[in-house]
């Protein structure tokens, strides 16, 4: 069992946060993120060319996360691969004990620096979700082939609570969560109000099977940035965010602040089991945020009695 799974099951509060590896063949370059986020988090995401930009492979580069002494959470999108090759690359991953992973769809290349790539797509967020879950538990391929040595691992999946409506998003996660995924991450979070209905919306619906809710926070750094991801889809950050950026002495540390409070609310709200903290280009912001959330030192597992 991962160590973030063992501190789930323990009840534990857990913080996660991402590692984009780098546009380049340095693993250098890995160990060095990866050292700079050891002892703040529990686990580190390993993203999977993000945005559509061409980077080291997240497997590798969970590796050398691994190696780093961080836990990493392997990102697996849809977008490149079909079911053949993710099924594949699943199978070699367990054989590596890589424990983790996150599904989604991945964005459309046409967003990205290789334009002209073919969106593969074969599965979406869902259908990677339940491929992962019949491999597990089922041990089979999607075929129905057998599968003789079946892989272990702890099945993560996205949420968008500020999709509008609502209720689309809301169904696609319930599907993932009575699909079999453990666990969930959710875009930034800046409207308690709305991030609490859907909370409460997802428990409503939810068929009685729940996943860890690990909500996401965002540590801005500029006016600029928030304003470029006001415009995001699915991302509610208000003007009121960049209002108080603008009037800051110092946009930075008032971002971190606006992170730490957002932290300390969303720990205090029922059915959230974690924060998933995103600092763009900004890793160092995470222990920032960590430590004066209160959430250092981390736990350890605790040693189950024989």
């Amino acid at each position: 069992m991962s160590n973030l799974a063992s501190l789930l099951r323990q009840g534990e509060f857990v913080v996660t946060a991402e590692l984009n590896p780098p546009k380049s063949a340095s693993g250098e370059v890995v160990k060095r993120r990866a050292a700079v986020l050891k002892g703040s988090v529990d686990a580190v995401n390993v993203t999977d060319s993000n945005r559509s930009v061409a980077a080291m492979a997240a497997i590798p580069a969970a590796l050398l996360v691994r190696e780093a002494g961080v836990e990493p959470i392997v990102q697996i999108t849809g977008r490149d691969r079909n079911r053949i090759a993710l099924q594949a690359d699943l199978l070699g991953a367990a054989a590596l004990g890589l424990s983790n992973f996150l599904f989604m769809s991945g964005d459309d290349p046409k967003h990205g620096n290789h334009p002209d790539a073919v969106y593969v797509k074969d599965l979406d967020g869902i259908g990677l979700v339940k491929m992962a879950v019949t491999m597990r538990d089922e041990h089979k391929f999607l075929s129905g082939d057998e599968i003789r040595q079946a892989p272990e691992y702890f099945i993560g999946a996205t949420a968008s609570p500020f999709a509008k409506p609502m209720s689309a998003d809301l169904e696609k996660t319930v599907e993932k969560v009575t699909s079999g995924a453990d666990f969930l991450q959710t875009q930034p979070v800046f409207d308690l109000a709305t991030f609490s209905q859907w909370l409460a919306e997802l428990r409503r619906v939810g068929g009685g099977r729940e996943a860890a809710v690990l909500a996401g926070v965002l540590v801005l750094r500029s006016v600029e940035q928030a304003e470029r991801f006001g415009r995001v889809p699915g991302v509610a950050l208000g003007q009121e965010i960049v209002d108080r950026l603008r009037k800051a002495a110092d946009a930075e540390q008032e971002g971190l602040a606006m992170a730490v409070e957002m932290v300390k609310s969303l720990r205090a709200l029922p059915g959230v089991r974690g924060v998933h903290l995103y600092a763009i280009e900004w890793p160092e912001a995470v222990a920032l945020v960590a430590e004066r959330a209160g959430l250092l030192p981390r736990p350890k597992v605790k040693e189950s009695k024989p």
